[in-house]
């Protein structure tokens, strides 16, 4: 070996040398999806940033179970080493929970079932879904699998990675703080019982603190009522149907004054759908919340006429029978309204369409107050004055097109800026001398014109996911939509976008991979051997040929 070639083995043992130390300190992940899915949000890369102590994930994917989840393992690993990526505190391991099941489930656990068919056989198997997270004394569980019904298990997957930064990025958001957010869901005026909300904040009571405060107390201790609703963050007021006083009305407009943020949820109509579906038909006529110049104030008012939109949700309505067999249909019933969300705000941007129940539409008067409309009919609209009989059979009559023309109308508006108080110029209900604020801050509302947006069905004496309707299995944004409407209100709307993620997952197709399996058999088992007699045969020929003329 000469000394050019031995100054050559030196040159390239340096430079590789200079390059491994590079690779080490100089660390580059590159992400060449179409959809980014492994670009992690700047609010997640923020909020991983501040950890400052070793935060400790426990995955409890491990273990046999069908092939498609074994991509939902996938995804989290790879995941969780993005983060791990940027924050040497992360430290994350997947275990096998066969020999822990209790232990898990004793933590608030469930497992899940599912349901594997191959080759025409269905078998049954049981996997943990769940992640641990543990940071300083503090732990909390995060579910890699939605509880909500889908059309099949590729869906189901579909949702679940897509989800998987929102997951634990709610997670170690809540880990981080030091408190959390408070809510507060009124009561005292015929709101919505706890059943009948219960799909909607059995969702948020992870991230935010609840709990029920009534208004009854306004009447004997009006300061002290007003002080203890000062202290949460946010006011829930769904569908209330008893009157507000004076003192109840006053309490809520000097809350909103201090900054109090709030969602109204509220029907300016009485419609008993009880004997509606019993009897056939009811009668709709308005109700007086003494709500009226409260909103006024905020620039809005409801409007007592109620709302028919060609573009609705479908009921279930008995068509006849079949042997002792009661036969349904699912009919378009114009008093739902279906409606679509607006594409230009994140709270409503990729939301499945919201259903609505017999609402009325909010109209907008001048002011400074910012007004985004959130939620808004189609065009093809009917006002019906109250009161009104209402009667079912009237699904059957073809609609004339020609009387829905009232245009769109709003269903739900977001308030921000300044919301002055409507007692500035009145006596007041009760003294508060110092402490009256004749004008917020920068605040924000969300008011809807529909009590029973939140309002989940009941299902054999159980409450009923809220983003499914019982009889049809139609999917509504109904939760979504509040889920959103919380989040921006408390600031949360980073996370908005996060929950409204969508990837593309291109999955097996079972059915043609089943139909063609035997093809596919063939071709491995004969192409090979192909090619292998074809190099052969070439391989044969060309020794010949060269060899031969020698």
């Amino acid at each position: 070996m000469n000394k050019k070639n031995i100054i050559n083995i030196i040159t390239i043992l340096f430079f590789l040398l200079i390059l491994n130390s590079a690779g080490e300190k100089l660390y580059k992940r590159f992400d060449i999806t179409a959809d980014q899915r492994y670009t992690l949000s700047e609010m997640t890369s923020d909020l991983v940033s501040t950890i400052k102590d070793p935060l400790i994930i426990n995955v409890y994917l491990e273990g046999d179970f069908p092939s498609e989840f074994k991509r939902l393992q996938i995804e989290t690993r790879q995941f969780l080493d993005e983060l791990k990526s940027l924050n040497n505190n992360i430290h994350f391991q997947f275990i096998n929970p066969d020999n822990i099941r209790e232990k898990l489930i004793k933590k608030g656990m469930i497992p899940s079932q599912l349901t594997n068919q191959d080759e025409g056989k269905i078998t049954e198997t049981i996997i943990f879904p769940w992640a641990e997270i543990s940071y300083r004394n503090k732990r909390e569980n995060v579910s890699l699998l939605s509880n909500k019904i889908f059309k099949n298990q590729e869906s189901k997957l579909q949702n679940a990675v897509e989800k998987l930064e929102y997951s634990f990025a709610i997670h170690i958001s809540s880990l981080l703080k030091s408190k959390k957010p408070s809510i507060a869901v009124l009561s005292g005026n015929g709101e919505l019982d706890d059943l009948y909300l219960y799909s909607f904040l059995s969702t948020i009571k992870n991230k935010y603190k609840l709990a029920k405060f009534t208004l009854d107390s306004v009447q004997k201790k009006p300061k002290e009522t007003l002080n203890d609703l000062k202290s949460y963050d946010l006011a829930l007021i769904a569908k209330p149907t008893q009157r507000f006083t004076e003192k109840e009305k006053f309490v809520l407009d000097q809350y909103i004054a201090n900054g109090g943020k709030s969602i109204w949820m509220i029907d300016n109509n009485f419609s008993d759908t009880d004997s509606l579906y019993n009897e056939g038909k009811m009668m709709a006529f308005p109700r007086d919340l003494n709500l009226t110049d409260l909103l006024f104030n905020y620039q809005i008012r409801i409007n007592n006429k109620l709302i028919q939109d060609l573009y609705s949700a479908k009921i279930p309505l008995a068509t006849g029978n079949i042997g002792k067999q009661t036969q349904f249909q699912h009919l378009n019933w114009f008093y739902n309204p279906l409606v679509n969300g607006n594409p230009n705000h994140s709270i409503t941007k990729n939301i499945s369409p919201v259903k609505f129940e017999f609402t009325t539409q909010i109209d907008i008067l001048k002011g400074d107050i910012k007004k985004t409309p959130l939620l808004v009919s189609s065009g093809l609209t009917k006002k019906i004055g109250t009161p009104t009989f209402i009667e079912l059979n009237s699904i059957a009559e073809k609609p004339k097109q020609n009387e829905y023309k009232a245009g769109p109308q709003i269903f739900a508006i977001l308030l921000e800026g300044k919301f002055p108080s409507a007692y500035k110029n009145r006596t007041k209900p009760f003294n508060i001398t110092d402490n009256f604020i004749e004008e917020s801050a920068d605040n924000k509302m969300i008011v809807i014109s529909d009590g029973d947006i939140a309002k989940n069905q009941i299902l054999k004496g159980k409450p009923h996911d809220l983003e499914m309707d019982k009889w049809t299995g139609a999917i509504y944004g109904n939760k979504e939509f509040l889920l959103n409407s919380v989040d921006y209100l408390l600031n949360e709307s980073e996370l908005i976008s996060l929950r409204n993620k969508t990837l593309q997952i291109n999955l097996i197709d079972k059915k043609k991979a089943f139909n063609e399996k035997r093809n596919w058999q063939l071709l491995n088992i004969i192409m090979p051997i192909t090619l292998l007699i074809i190099f052969a045969v070439a391989f044969n020929y060309l020794r010949k040929r060269r060899y031969s003329k020698i």
